[in-house]
């Protein structure tokens, strides 16, 4: 299998900074996006430090584990890495007053072969594009999903909740924090698409659908994303990290291609 990578974040229409950072590590198959909370400049230093922290330590590791390594290896990796980028943003929370009860959400995926392991902290979400159909494959760590979840409101009531950006799981904010870690079979004309909050609160999964469903290439993909963010009031940061998966073509010998075949 082989991987195309496209990131890009703006900071929307309603705010001057931009608290979401985004990178991936073509090399290693790796994603991190992240979410930041916090006072001042608070949550733009939170994110940094999860998705620079995260993709270095968590690339390098692949890099040197290389096509051997087991999954429940690669997943234990996420795990350390994931850990100790929470213990440098909490520990700098409680060092700087003007860091104090920074957090961020995060989302970090890793192909490895046919398979991705995603994990997540939070409400930034990673959907999967196959065969046309758009589905959200992270649950959302937020008091809103808990109501969905106990059949206390409808999907139609929490469109329109004023508690959405409530997260019942953040990076940062306590000494450990708990890495939800899922695996899943990656298929050829997959697309996976991880995203912060200011687009899946901006735009609906029909319509994410049907701008990630085009033949565009992955750069205008993105840029239409955001920009229906922006359109229906763009009131947060908006960033977006898209996967495009192929079937790698076997290469054919000399003899073989003479023969045509």
């Amino acid at each position: 299998m082989q991987y195309q990578f496209c990131a890009k974040t703006d900071p929307g229409r309603a705010r001057e900074n931009n608290e979401d950072s985004v990178v991936f590590d073509a090399a290693t198959h790796t994603m991190v996006l992240a979410d930041g909370m916090g006072g001042y400049n608070a949550g733009e230093i939170a994110s940094g430090m999860a998705t620079a922290f995260i993709n270095s330590e968590l690339s390098r590791w692949l890099a040197e584990a290389g096509d051997g390594a087991s999954g429940k290896e690669v997943r234990r990796a996420m795990e350390i890495c994931v850990g100790n980028a929470n213990l440098s943003i909490y520990n700098a929370a409680n060092s700087n007053t003007h860091y104090a009860g920074m957090g961020t959400t995060l989302v970090v995926g890793v192909f490895r072969g046919d398979s991705l392991l995603i994990g997540h902290i939070g409400d930034s979400r990673c959907y999967r594009l196959r065969n046309g159909v758009l589905e959200q494959i992270t649950k959302d760590h937020s008091l809103l999903q808990e109501q969905i979840d106990a059949g206390l409101i409808t999907l139609a009531q929490a469109a329109n909740s004023s508690i959405k950006n409530l997260v019942t799981r953040a990076l940062g904010v306590e000494g450990q924090v708990v890495l939800e870690v899922n695996e899943h079979i990656v298929q050829p004309g997959d697309l996976y698409l991880m995203c912060s909050d200011g687009l899946s609160d901006m735009v609906d999964d029909v319509t994410i659908a049907k701008i990630v469903t085009t033949e565009a290439e992955l750069p205008h993909i993105a840029d239409e994303l955001i920009s229906a963010a922006n359109a229906n009031g763009g009131r947060d940061n908006i960033s977006v990290l898209i996967a495009a998966a192929a079937e790698v073509a076997e290469k054919r010998g000399l003899i073989a291609r003479l023969l045509g075949k």
